[in-house]
């Protein structure tokens, strides 16, 4: 599904060819948003790169696991929520239990585990965030009754929520995902949820892209609320995403933006996704620091590790 985000791989290649280039600063990065996904997630293995057209490279579960941790590696990644399968995300988490935050994922295809066996895993610390939810594409909101017994579960733990917003590519209603809905993407819909649990930690994954008015309202009203950069950071045109960065920037919300890649079954994400960042010259130096990981220690209430 969500590898049909090829469609906007044929707009801004050429703006990403340096995509690979290291931070070199060897200061630590938290990425909120990648996926413990098998390498033949959607059927297809070695599917190419939507920028690059170049395929994967990893053609076993084993193999994407270990390139995705390399990158990690190289990058300085010192914490990573990962969600997807249930099964991909513990073995994940179990390969690298201190670096893998395990991420309870929902989409049109996978469900969540039943409300007590969840709250095993994250008491048990095998989990430690509600998402990456992409109910849009299930044709539900956040606020649908099938989420309330989760959402509840999240606030009484105080799990993080991370809910998908905003992206869908180009004719997906007719392809894998019928129920999906541009309407759900909205993050102005979340905000009865926000009102039914206050002390909920919610992040709008994609940084509510396009929706950048929405985003800025339901962000300035509510504090409890940060959004991560997730996949706009390279896919989208990159003047298209630096605008979108410096509305949020502009709007005062430069200590709630976390830096996050989606890496899927593309390990080279990791690091294109770090060069959109550090490409926007209008960030300060304290500003990209807040992005790549002070403001993810300060929403997953983390001790800080030298950044």
């Amino acid at each position: 599904m969500k590898l049909l985000y090829i469609v906007f791989g044929l707009i801004g290649t050429i703006c990403l060819l340096s995509a690979q280039a290291d931070t070199g600063n060897g200061l630590p990065i938290i990425d909120m948003h990648m996926h413990a996904y098998p390498a033949g997630f959607n059927g297809e293995v070695n599917m190419p790169n939507p920028m690059t057209g170049k395929p994967s490279g990893v053609t076993s579960d084993e193999e994407l696991l270990r390139a995705t941790l390399k990158e990690m590696r190289r990058y300085y990644i010192v914490k990573a929520v990962a969600s997807g399968p249930l099964e991909f995300v513990l073995r994940w988490k179990s390969a690298e239990p201190k670096r893998i935050i395990g991420g309870a994922y929902f989409d049109e295809a996978t469900s969540l585990p039943d409300v007590e066996r969840l709250r095993q895993h994250f008491m048990a610390g095998q989990l430690g965030v509600l998402g990456e939810l992409v109910a849009q594409h299930a044709g539900l909101s956040l606020a649908d009754p099938l989420f309330e017994p989760y959402l509840a579960l999240a606030e009484e733990l105080d799990v993080p929520v991370g809910i998908h917003t905003g992206l869908g590519p180009e004719g997906i209603p007719y392809a894998c995902c019928p129920k999906f809905r541009v309407t759900y993407g909205n993050p102005i819909s979340f905000e009865e949820v926000l009102l039914r649990h206050p002390k909920l930690r919610l992040y709008i994954m994609h940084g509510g892209w396009p929706y950048l008015e929405e985003t800025k309202a339901i962000m300035s009203v509510y504090p409890q609320v940060y959004a991560d950069l997730a996949v706009i950071n390279w896919i989208i045109p990159r003047e298209e995403f630096h605008e979108y960065l410096r509305g949020l920037i502009r709007a005062g919300l430069g200590k709630r933006i976390m830096f996050g890649s989606d890496q899927m079954v593309w390990p080279e994400a990791i690091g294109m996704a770090i060069e959109g960042i550090e490409s926007a010259a209008f960030l300060s130096k304290e500003q990209k620091r807040d992005i790549f990981y002070h403001n993810a220690v300060r929403f997953l209430s983390l001790k800080e590790n030298g950044g």
